[in-house]
């Protein structure tokens, strides 16, 4: 009915109009994706026939952004730090090749934090990226340009990476689905900084888009053969799923106690699923939980099997040049001398400060492993978790670093190596996204996205933003 060209001419002037004023792509390469788009309706034209094309090139023609911490060829790949910023990729990452190799056409890179650890994205190379549902509310990060890009229905699906819930902060404040697969199953190459030594297992790379259905399809490209560990083949009855549900983490005190709303629309989510499916949710109180931001602190700067040290945030911020000295990098910031963001100096004090405690680590370690044993025993072959995505809807700008450790909501899951779907539930009060976090045993990332077309249908998923 369309042609490719008048697909991605649409979104094209979609950017050109809303980007100004939220700042998520920050670099466009609309010329060559409209080639591409000439490129895509020859074929069609010539056809050899829908159903070859459909089975070699899932992704024909759809349009598709990219965290501009991946490598894309000919674009930026800065991570928002200053001193790359005339750095431009050669190659692609593994998941964008793949994507393209599937057909799909990149129309840019999307905003992120610096060095991609931190939940506004924000930087001195491109400036703060606003979220389309109110502009003086955060994205959240570090995939933030990605879920403002795609709530504001200017890109059709998008990469993102998460080691803390960058995937799914982003997609819970902007609205969207974002899936963190079971580690290991998506390659992580080709995206800076990439995770080294023990970080290897909590580093994830996976689709984020406005509807549900996208998802599964997005990681079967995104997986190539690592989807064979998956079990997305295996159909779903929702009425045998084990569902269980937790309010809020247990009450730590670096925590933001959970919104009221958010808590009202995880209810309704319970109360439909009781009502529609016939299925008891178990109520459950994992009291490890209370300790998330402890333990993902610790597991992440913890050693890996071989005892490599893993990889001191100083030394990234460096990037390859002389190491940053955090107190330093501070003194300069208060008088507006520092190429980097407040944040990032923040967290280079924070990592001194843990390598004071190697005892108090160790036990925290022990005590993420057998959480661990703990979930995985609870929810088994069939079970699926309901727990909030963030303690708060989209926050102000600026204010993350009042509340640091509220990500240790979505980040205790990348600890764990646990599959998570963020999933959409309409809007606040205020108008801002609201969603739960839908979680299952490893490898069982199959129920947890049958989980979220389900609530999709159920709850209305993504809505535009500016239409109420």
């Amino acid at each position: 009915q369309v042609t490719c060209v008048e697909v991605v001419e649409a979104y094209v002037e979609r950017i050109r109009e809303v980007n100004p004023l939220i700042n998520a792509v920050v670099k466009d390469r609309f010329e060559e994706a409209l080639q591409e788009a000439q490129q895509v309706d020859k074929l069609l034209s010539e056809g050899p026939g829908d159903d070859y094309l459909e089975e070699k090139f899932p992704f024909l023609g759809v349009p598709f952004t990219v965290k501009e911490a991946f490598s894309l060829h000919g674009m930026p790949n800065t991570s928002g730090l200053v001193n790359r910023r005339n750095l431009i990729a050669t190659l692609d990452a593994t998941v964008v090749s793949r994507l393209k190799q599937a057909g799909a056409i990149p129309l840019g890179v999307t905003n992120c934090s610096e060095l991609c650890m931190w939940y506004e994205s924000s930087n001195r190379v491109y400036g703060r990226t606003n979220n389309p549902y109110d502009l003086q509310k955060i994205v959240g990060g570090s995939s933030g340009g990605e879920g403002g890009v795609l709530a504001a229905a200017c890109s059709v699906i998008g990469v993102g990476s998460d080691v803390g819930g960058s995937i799914r902060m982003p997609a819970f404040f902007n609205g969207v689905f974002g899936h963190k697969p079971t580690t290991g199953v998506v390659p992580n190459d080709g995206q800076f900084p990439n995770a080294r030594g023990v970080r290897t297992s909590f580093l994830c790379t996976g689709p984020m888009c406005r509807y549900a259905e996208d998802l599964e399809p997005m990681l079967r490209v995104m997986a190539g053969p690592g989807v064979d560990k998956l079990k997305l083949d295996e159909k779903v009855s929702l009425e045998k799923i084990k569902f269980h549900c937790m309010d809020h983490d247990g009450g730590s005190v670096f925590v933001s106690p959970v919104d009221k709303e958010i808590l009202q629309a995880q209810k309704k989510v319970v109360e439909h699923l009781e009502s529609e499916l016939g299925v008891q949710v178990q109520r459950v109180a994992i009291h490890k939980m209370k300790y998330s931001f402890q333990i993902w602190s610790a597991m992440m700067s913890s050693k890996d099997s071989d005892g490599q040290e893993a990889q001191l945030f100083t030394d990234l911020l460096g990037d390859h040049g002389k190491p940053v000295w955090p107190l330093w990098e501070l003194m300069k910031w208060l008088v507006g001398m520092s190429s980097h963001t407040l944040p990032a100096i923040a967290l280079g004090l924070t990592e001194k400060v843990m390598k004071l405690n190697p005892g108090g680590n160790a036990k925290l370690v022990s005590m993420g492993k057998s959480l661990q044993a703990e979930m995985e025993a609870l929810l088994g072959p069939d079970g699926v978790l309901l727990y909030p995505s963030h303690p708060t809807t989209a926050p102000r700008h600026n204010s993350p670093i009042c509340m640091p450790f509220n990500f240790a909501y979505t980040a205790i899951f990348n600890v764990l190596g646990l599959p998570v779907t963020q999933c959409p539930l309409g809007l606040s009060s205020e108008g801002l996204p609201l969603g739960v976090q839908l979680v299952a045993a490893s490898y069982n990332d199959h129920l947890t996205l049958a989980v979220a077309r389900y609530l999709e249908k159920a709850f209305g998923g993504w809505v535009l933003p500016g239409k109420v």
